[in-house]
């Protein structure tokens, strides 16, 4: 699920870059393991989805993916990206948070 997003195209629903291994007892001609996928939503769900995605700004991310019966089903969330001084932050975090961890095993020694 890892760098996957979901898209509104003429007013349908596709997952993209969704990985979903290929069944091994299958026979060759299976199918492409990331290859683009539609969703099946209701027309009032696609219109509410598009207004946020393209006035806010919004990404459409999986969160889960399940299995009801015969039917996979992928749970979907309205995801804002990261701001650069965002970004600088989670960065500057990180490296304190490695500094200190090299600052305890080094006081151990």
């Amino acid at each position: 699920m890892k760098d996957s997003y979901a898209m509104v195209k003429k007013g349908e629903v596709y997952l993209h870059n969704m990985h979903i291994s290929p069944y091994d007892q299958a026979s060759r001609f299976n199918h492409d393991p990331t290859r683009t996928r539609k969703l099946l939503m209701h027309r009032r769900e696609i219109r509410r989805l598009l207004g946020k995605t393209t006035e806010r700004g919004f990404t459409l991310v999986p969160l889960k993916l399940y299995f009801k019966g015969k039917v996979a089903k992928v749970e979907l969330a309205l995801a804002v990206g990261k701001k650069i001084y965002d970004r600088r932050k989670d960065i500057k975090d990180r490296e304190v948070k490695r500094e200190l961890r090299r600052a305890l095993k080094e006081k151990q020694r």
